[in-house]
């Protein structure tokens, strides 16, 4: 039994007449006829009473068959119909992992380039820590990944986006507030507000003041970066933070960044992916947003040498440079 034969089938009972039916699947009258014997013999009943030459009244084999069939063609149209819409990106689902910054400070300036050309993709961002993300791209949990760095597993791929570098925040009240610079040394009796969340980042600051023997005084550690931002604000303490994360307030006054002698600490995000030939179309055109974004701004030529040249969305929505995670 095929989808053809059914679908002259339903033909015949809807139009009660072969010439009519013929046209409407496209096949020549014997053909219809041979394909309607060819499916009572396969069933073992007729289909239609045919004591009436000027009628085609389907038999209760031929109801039955009927009310299948007609759910079986329109499954086979919604099916089409589906796969259209997936492939010319009118439906489908995006899946993003990325840490807490990431998720402020980067995603929506990609998310929005995205949305402008397909707003029919439903995209789900999960915030989650960056060293559990790769084992869920494995696990196809996720369609991409945002990281700070390259994943050395074979099975996956990134692509560099942009850079960002670590920033000492004061408030606009501190005495350093004033200064141009200040180097470590000078930090010894200042207190900080640090990230708890373990990092690469902060095991650099955490070496850097161990190597000029300078005390590092963590004296309130808080789980977001944007409790940082407030509690420095308030001038409870000095803090180091991607420099993406404290754009908005820099630029209003509620902070200040003060450059720091001594230290020096530049990150790179990537996109990451399984590598397979096999991505859903959604993750394909967001590959091609992200492509398009690199084309317009390279990340002012501070690629390097192993990277491709990468983009800088946050130029694009208005931001400004991004990394993944704070540190303390």
């Amino acid at each position: 039994m095929e989808l053809m034969q059914l679908e002259m089938f339903v033909a015949m009972v809807e139009e009660d007449n072969f010439h009519k039916a013929a046209e409407r699947v496209c096949r020549t009258q014997p053909a219809l006829s041979m394909a309607l014997r060819k499916l009572e013999e396969e069933i073992g009943a007729p289909l239609f009473d045919r004591s009436n030459r000027n009628a085609y009244t389907p038999t209760d084999t031929g109801e039955v068959l009927y009310k299948y069939a007609k759910n079986l063609l329109d499954l086979r149209d919604e099916t089409i119909s589906a796969l259209e819409q997936v492939h010319s990106l009118q439906s489908g689902s995006l899946r993003i992992g990325a840490n807490e910054s990431t998720c402020l400070y980067l995603l929506p300036g990609l998310v929005l380039a995205f949305h402008e050309q397909h707003p029919r993709i439903k995209i789900e961002v999960y915030r989650k820590p960056s060293a559990r993300l790769p084992q869920d791209l494995r696990q196809r949990n996720l369609d991409f990944a945002i990281l700070s760095f390259p994943p050395e597993d074979s099975d996956l791929e990134a692509t560099p986006i942009m850079h960002d570098e670590m920033v000492l925040i004061v408030s606009p009240q501190h005495r350093l507030a004033r200064r141009e610079r200040v180097h470590i040394k000078e930090m010894g009796a200042e207190s900080f507000i640090g990230h708890n969340v373990k990092s690469r980042s902060r095991k650099k600051v955490v070496d850097v003041f161990r190597r000029f023997q300078t005390p590092l005084n963590i004296t309130i550690e808080i789980d977001t970066i944007e409790s940082i931002k407030k509690f420095v604000a308030m001038n409870l303490g000095l803090g180091f933070v991607p420099r993406m994360c404290v754009q908005e307030e820099v630029s209003r006054g509620a902070l200040v960044v003060v450059p720091v002698d001594g230290f020096s600490h530049e990150r790179t995000l990537w996109v990451v992916r399984r590598r397979t030939d096999a991505h859903s179309h959604a993750t394909k055109a967001f590959m091609q947003i992200i492509e398009q974004l690199a084309e317009k701004s390279l990340l002012n030529g501070r690629a390097t040498e192993n990277e491709q040249a990468p983009c800088d969305p946050a130029r694009i929505d208005g931001d400004a440079e991004a990394m993944p995670g704070a540190i303390n």
